[in-house]
């Protein structure tokens, strides 16, 4: 016997270990059915459960799940990524607490320490992703440093360097001076700083006396200057183009040159060009041939390369002395205000230096052509697709892939050095020393490189190293290509691109067919979530408090396509109400007697209402079904939520309590059948949703079943069973019932009271369907009676329904005086809402300074206000006729 609360904490600590007992979650790659695959992005080892996770991993689940039921088979492959910064980090504080530095204990050491913290603490998110019902294959988990897969990234990296696409060359690279590694644009956090614009003159070497002024937010590189730019066509420059200029401070003579990258319009109109320390400057270097100059060491100080009297400085303090120095000579035309942006490391929290430092490059255009070409001729489908302007944009300007990073916490990349700096590049360190051997003539000692790759390197690699590449696997070869990767849009160009060029160039195929891109999760006022707001819901406090299926349903019922969702508490606990609603239908069914009957056949259903029932259950399984094909997770929850809710709890049940409290034998017996029978389908079909109550009822239910429900089959049902005679008719009486109701709670008319109803110009087919659900229609719309009228009552309230004129004489019953008061009293309150909401949307410093969300907000509440006026103006012109 079911209880009578549904307690989500004591079902979910139930089924999970059982799923995973029965051995659901596995593949079988020895089976005859159809694969289908999805490949985790992987979490990093050191993460917990935010909601990007809970919407991501939810969404993933689904189709698992479904295409499970459907019979496919399922591969799901988990695991979490090394994440070589955050790791680090992770174990470096805890050494610094017992006041250790990683330098102290020395790599070898400091390595171990890192694998003994993954032993402990590694495994944190995929228990929380366990606790959300994610149905991974986790007798496959993998990790990006797994032997297996640090055997395919060394494999990966010697090729692409054998066939020169992957090089060592100096270049800018977003160095962080905190950490002294290199990171990637990813983990770079534009931050808006108030900061200065300071005005230098740089007076021309001719000793003419004349000068040009260039404006600069950042003093203390000019010391790298090595030319000043103006725009080709800015006739205040024309003339000072090819002369040159005295630097100040260092003496060094630099030219002016004419490029585009100049804007007219902003500052002076010239510009400083410090090709080492700027990546706008970095490319006008190149296209000018430019000395470049790097004048900052690892630690963001000056360096040998600046003049001796800022040697040593932190490069604020430099700026300070320089603007100083400057001011001294009279060259400081001067300071303005200047409000920009500046990027941080988003781990350290300084300011990033482009930095001009020798790495290790991957050639991702050349990789990129056949990447973009499978998304342009349809191999691989973005969806929504207007994220693949996205993907186009960002793949048709893609730079040299950073892949090294001044780690020890990685895969070390396995390149050795000999004497004299020649470096040779192998899987091995007995193969680099049997070719610096041949390469001398004589065995010689090697250097290993330090460094690591980037995270990003290992994971591009994620499709096929887990199915055991580079060896030909039986997995590789059933797994491969997947179907989908569900992922986030902040990731399509650091994952997914990479994912897309790395398995196109290794597998000659493309890694899934289709990129489905999820929307972000914000507040419930369309902010995003950060701690700093103090706004960040966590999801594991919402599975604690109202479970983990109603926390599923609200991500799934707000991931509307291309639509961010705007997540408040209220609307998890509004579906935990939904999941208690299914519960306590599951036990008025139980009480009732009414079970699934093995080799009941709904086709053979009698009763009209069955019959409509046993159709809405076709539509509804259809529905569904369409939607988690196409992606419309959204749209699956709505289908599933107004059929449970409504169709079957609210109507069909209080439809057919007559027929189970009556005197028919045969009826009863028909309806529980087809009562137990439409439960399983919603059951089944709301299983990829809603996994754990769905499983604690279908084994609840029923005597005996054929095995748990998380391996059954997904409703299929034959359109034969929708009967549109039932349709019309049931419908009707819901539209009935539904249109009485609407207007006994407009006219405020009180629960209890019972109004009579005239009925005029009812058709035959109408009078019979009144007589046939008299009871239902007196109970359910709390009428005293109905009556056919030729003319009806004056002052009654009206309701058109088909060919049908009904009225309601409502005057005995409620104070008319009082709720037209009530009501115009409400139209004005709503209307100086919307006038307030309209004139703020129509301010336009308001509409161009304030953040989109709050826009959209204002939009949404106006809209939401002009609804609800309209239909109190409606009920007040019911009122003007009683």
């Amino acid at each position: 016997m079911l209880g009578k609360t549904f307690e989500p904490a004591a079902i979910e600590a139930k089924w999970y270990p059982e799923w995973e007992k029965s051995g659901a979650f596995c593949c079988d790659p020895k089976s005859g059915k159809t694969p289908y695959t999805i490949m985790m992005p992987p979490p990093n080892v050191t993460g917990s459960l935010h909601m990007g996770h809970a919407l991501t991993f939810t969404l993933q689940d689904i189709l698992i799940r479904y295409h499970r039921m459907k019979g496919y088979d399922v591969l799901w492959q988990p695991g979490t990524d090394h994440a070589g910064i955050a790791t680090q980090m992770v174990v470096e504080r805890q050494l610094e607490a017992q006041q250790v530095t990683r330098h102290d204990l020395g790599r070898e050491k400091f390595v171990e320490k890192v694998w003994e913290w993954k032993a402990e603490s590694g495994g944190t998110i995929i228990n929380q992703l366990r606790r959300l019902g994610a149905s991974a294959d986790w007798e496959r988990e993998r990790f990006t440093m797994d032997e297996g897969l640090s055997k395919a990234v060394r494999k990966v990296f010697v090729r692409l360097f054998k066939e020169g696409l992957i090089y060592r060359d100096k270049r800018l690279v977003n160095w962080d001076p905190r950490l002294l590694t290199a990171i990637s644009d990813l983990e770079v956090e534009p931050r808006e700083v108030k900061g200065k614009l300071w005005h230098f003159r740089y007076m021309l070497a001719d000793g003419s006396g004349r000068s040009i002024t260039v404006a600069t937010t950042r003093p203390e590189t000019m010391l790298g200057d090595t030319a000043v730019a103006v725009h080709p066509e800015d006739e205040r420059f024309t003339d000072l183009v090819g002369q040159m200029v005295e630097l100040p401070l260092v003496g060094r003579k630099i030219p002016i040159i004419a490029d585009d990258y100049s804007d007219p319009e902003k500052g002076t109109g010239a510009v400083k060009i410090t090709p080492a320390h700027d990546f706008n400057d970095f490319e006008v270097g190149k296209r000018h041939h430019l000395e470049m100059i790097n004048v900052l060491d690892r630690e963001a100080r000056m360096n040998e390369n600046a003049p001796e009297a800022y040697r040593g400085l932190d490069r604020y303090k430099a700026r300070e002395k320089i603007v100083a120095d400057i001011e001294a000579l009279g060259l400081l035309e001067k300071i303005e205000d200047h409000p920009h942006t500046v990027p941080h490391g988003d781990r350290s929290g300084v300011a990033i230096e482009p930095w001009l430092t020798d790495q290790w490059f991957c050639d991702a255009a050349t990789l990129a052509k056949p990447a973009l070409e499978a998304v342009e001729t349809g191999k691989t489908e973005f969806v929504p697709k207007q994220w693949e302007k996205t993907y186009y944009e960002w793949m048709r300007n893609i730079q040299p892939w950073c892949v090294s990073r001044q780690l020890w916490w990685g895969h070390q990349i396995p390149a050795w050095y000999g004497p004299d700096g020649a470096y040779f590049v192998e899987e091995t360190e007995e193969e680099a020393q049997e070719a610096a051997t041949k390469h001398y003539g004589k065995p010689v000692d090697l250097t290993r490189d330090p460094d690591v790759l980037d995270t990003w390197f290992s994971s591009a690699l994620w499709p096929f190293s887990t199915l055991g590449w580079p060896d030909e696997t039986p997995e590789l070869k059933r797994y491969y290509p997947g179907d989908v990767l569900v992922t986030g849009l902040d990731i399509i160009f650091f994952w997914v691109a990479r994912m897309m060029m790395a398995g196109i160039h290794f597998e000659k195929d493309i890694p899934f067919r289709t990129v489905y891109i999820h929307a972000l999760v914000r507040d419930e006022r369309g902010q995003k979530m950060s701690k700093s707001k103090g706004n960040v819901i966590d999801p594991l406090d919402l599975i604690d408090r109202f479970g983990a299926d109603a926390l599923r349903f609200t991500l799934t019922a707000q991931a509307g396509q291309g639509r961010d969702i705007k997540l408040a508490e209220s609307r998890v606990e509004g579906y935990r109400n939904f999941a208690t609603k299914l519960w306590n239908a599951a036990r008025y069914c139980e009480m009732n007697g009414a079970r699934a009957v093995e080799g009941f056949d709904p086709a053979t259903a009698k009763q009209r209402v069955n019959r409509w029932i046993a159709g809405e259950v076709v539509r509804t399984a259809k529905k569904i079904s369409q939607a988690f094909e196409t992606y419309r997770f959204n749209d699956a929850a709505g289908a599933a939520y107004q059929f449970i809710w409504g169709s079957f709890c609210d109507w069909y049940l209080e439809f057919t309590k007559p027929i189970l409290l009556g005197e028919d034998e045969a009826a009863k017996a028909e309806t529980r059948a087809m009562t137990g029978w439409a439960l399983d389908q919603i059951l089944l079909m709301l299983h990829p949703i809603m996994p754990y109550i769905t499983e604690e009822l279908w084994n609840a239910l029923a005597e005996k079943r054929g095995g748990l429900l998380i391996s059954a089959s997904f409703p299929d049902l034959p359109d034969s069973l929708i009967d549109p005679e039932a349709d019309a008719e049931m419908e009707w009486l819901v539209r009935l019932i539904s249109d009485i109701r609407s207007v006994r709670s407009d006219m405020n008319v009180p629960p209890a009271a019972k109004a009579p109803l005239q009925v005029k110009g009812a058709s035959a087919a109408t009078q019979a369907r009144f007589a046939a659900h008299n009871d239902i229609i007196l109970r359910m719309a709390r009428l005293s009676g109905v009556e056919t009228v030729d003319e009806t009552a004056r002052g009654a309230v009206q309701i058109v329904l088909d060919e049908a004129t009904l009225a309601l004489p409502l005057a005995e019953l409620i104070d008319v005086s009082a709720e037209k008061q009530r009501l115009t009293k409400e139209i004005d309150k709503v209307e100086a809402e919307i006038r307030k909401i309209a004139a703020k949307l129509a301010n336009e410093n308001f509409v161009a300074k304030a953040p989109p969300e709050v826009v959209e907000e204002n939009q949404e509440r106006k809209a939401d206000a002009e609804a609800t006026r309209d239909k109190l103006s409606a009920a007040l012109q019911r009122l003007a006729a009683v």
